[in-house]
């Protein structure tokens, strides 16, 4: 383009700047003969998807690479003919609609000089896609909006500055059973909700005058609903003002504070029960603040400790503990406070309270931690216990008379038993062989009923028996009776210290039918002085259950012996001890081996073993 060119051009582009600026509804650009932005207005710079200074100087292309190839022909032909295209419709992809292509509406006209020669473009478009997108952009706002409102709990109306409501939402509107063609359109207080009190009415009158003077409302009234039913409602009313300051609309809104004032109500009644509670409580009562002083005593606090109610507020709670015991007391109220936590605090250790008169009594506290703020209080419920300690130290006495006194009586029982033992050993030693053994039989079975009031004795335990030891210890009797030191048979216990107990009432019987069967194995099981071994083992299995098995590998029961059958009086006198026990007692098959094995079935639960069933 040559210099006379380029300052037409100018000069031209110069004519259009007033144009250019301003606020028409097309967009505007001069393009040189390069097809190069000389002038672009601010809506089609937009419409691009650039600012105005990014398209001065650049060409088409520069500025829409991918709409270049449809848009240079068609402004290289008006460039070429001198002849303008008017009103043609384009699709183009430019940078303000990325990924899809526009529908553009435009006019290219030619700018030619003094003597009629083309020297520049004057484009004229229309971006119809974001124009479309706008108003989408602008329905959608509208309807976010109008969602917003309709879901909000908050009764809001649009009012014009004379009073004429423009827009409600749903809320009034099903509240009060309308629609909003019901109400639109109709001064306010001339809607349903106002018409039942004219006074009110009157006033509402008034009051949008003065907020359409500029001024802000609110206030609680009372407004009819559906089925002439009345709300209490918390009613405002705003003035709306536009960028220039000007009220253009009014803004009602109100909320429904029954449930409120019901919630108050409720409060108020809750405090008077909390009062009434806290005052006619028999326990002492005080709420103490974080710096350790009484706020407030109740009735029974102050007489407790032997000032008026009110002379307590402002105590410090280390004032009413003795002085032995206050500088834990301190340490104790800052630790708790420190991690505030629900508990006893005479869980801990053994608390006095000190009177007004200087006399002492024992208490136990409750501590509950109550937040106030940020203040952390604690309500404390104090309890004199002065008649339960002197309950408990004669209970304890009782209990320490009854103890020696049983302790005693298993100890007396136990050198009975003993007695009885020597006497059946003296009758003996001059019976014959047969009577022998039958007395040296049933002198076994007291020395274990007398192991078991032996063991009572030493542990000091009267409410039940630990099996493993008793077991144990009879195992040591039973060796020492029959087996001896030179014995080819082997006695084996496997039994627990601790953990499976048995009530009283059945550790006789027990004890009885393991020894009944121990001392089968002992003199049936291994003839002619064959080595052998014989197993007790106690255990608890997965059900919960103790197991008790007694087992041998001799030679096994003769053919047709079954339980309870059989020569003996303590082969006899199995099912009879297992029902006392009150447990099942059945052979086990050992699988083609020699040998017998019994299993005893006793049901344990969290307290020991307590009660039992068939398996």
């Amino acid at each position: 383009m040559s210099s006379s060119e380029r300052a037409d051009l100018t000069l031209a582009a110069a004519g259009l700047h007033a144009l250019m600026g301003c606020d028409l509804p097309v967009g505007l650009a001069v393009l040189d003969r390069h097809l190069r932005y000389v002038q672009i207005n601010e809506l089609l710079a937009r419409a691009n998807g650039l600012g105005v200074a990014e398209h001065l100087g650049r060409s088409v292309r520069e500025v829409l690479p991918r709409a270049a190839d449809q848009l240079e022909p068609l402004l290289q032909a008006v460039l070429d003919s001198g002849q303008g295209r008017a009103n043609f419709r384009v699709a183009a992809e430019v940078p303000s609609v990325p990924g899809e292509a526009s529908d553009w509406q435009a006019s290219y006209m030619p700018i030619k000089d003094a003597e009629g020669r083309v020297i520049g473009v004057l484009v004229q478009a229309v971006n119809h896609s974001l124009e479309l997108q706008a108003q989408r952009l602008k329905q959608d706002g509208e309807q976010w909006l109008r969602r917003v409102l309709d879901n909000l709990f908050v009764f809001v109306g649009v009012l014009s500055p004379e009073g004429v409501l423009l827009e409600a939402n749903r809320g009034p509107l099903e509240a009060g059973g309308l629609q909003l063609e019901d109400v639109r359109g109709r001064f306010v207080w001339d809607t349903y909700w106002w018409t039942h009190d004219a006074d009110q009415q009157q006033w509402l009158r008034g009051v949008v005058q003065r907020v359409a003077g500029g001024e802000v409302h609110r206030s609680d009234v009372v407004i009819r609903m559906a089925g002439d039913s009345r709300m209490e409602a918390d009613f405002m009313l705003a003035p709306l003002r536009d960028a220039e300051g000007r009220i253009t609309h009014l803004i009602a809104s109100g909320i429904d504070i029954g449930s409120r004032r019901d919630s108050e109500r409720a409060l108020r009644d809750s405090e008077d029960r909390y009062r009434r509670v806290f005052e006619g409580s028999t326990m002492g009562k005080c709420l103490v603040g974080s710096d350790g002083a009484i706020l407030v005593a109740n009735p029974s606090m102050a007489q407790m400790f032997g000032y008026p109610a009110e002379a307590m507020v402002g105590m410090k709670v280390h004032e009413l503990v003795p002085q032995r015991q206050r500088a834990g007391h301190v340490g104790l109220v800052r630790q708790f406070l420190h991690q505030p936590q629900r508990r006893l605090m005479a869980q801990r250790q053994e608390l006095f309270a000190l009177r007004r008169d200087g006399s002492e009594f024992p208490v136990e506290i409750a501590l509950n931690p109550l937040r106030e703020g940020n203040d952390q209080q604690v309500l404390a419920t104090i309890s004199d216990v002065t008649d339960r300690r002197a309950a408990q130290i004669e209970i304890e006495r009782a209990l320490r008379e009854k103890t020696v006194l049983l302790n005693e009586v298993h100890h007396r029982v136990k050198n009975n038993l003993q007695i009885i033992s020597s006497l059946l050993n003296l009758q003996a030693r001059h019976a014959e062989p047969g009577v022998k053994v039958a007395l040296q039989d049933s002198q076994n079975r007291v020395r274990a009923m007398a192991l078991m009031h032996q063991l009572l004795y030493e542990r000091a335990d009267f409410s039940a028996l630990e099996l493993g030891p008793y077991l144990r210890r009879l195992g040591v009797l039973l060796r020492d009776t029959y087996l001896g030191a030179g014995s080819v048979v082997r006695l084996q216990i496997e039994a627990p210290e601790t953990g499976l107990r048995i009530d009283l009432q059945r550790a006789i019987p027990c004890g009885l039918l393991v020894n009944e069967l121990v001392t089968n194995s002992i003199k049936h099981a291994f003839r002619g002085g064959a080595p052998g071994l014989i197993e007790v083992r106690l255990e608890a299995d997965a059900g919960g259950r103790v197991r008790l098995e007694v087992s041998d590998d001799g030679i096994g029961l003769p053919e047709g012996v079954h339980l309870g059958q059989g020569g003996s009086l303590g082969f006899q006198l199995l099912p009879v001890l297992a029902e006392q026990c009150r447990a099942s007692l059945e052979q086990i098959d050992v699988g083609g081996r020699a040998g017998t094995r019994w299993c005893l079935l006793l049901q344990l639960n969290s307290q020991g073993v307590q009660d039992a069933g068939p398996a």
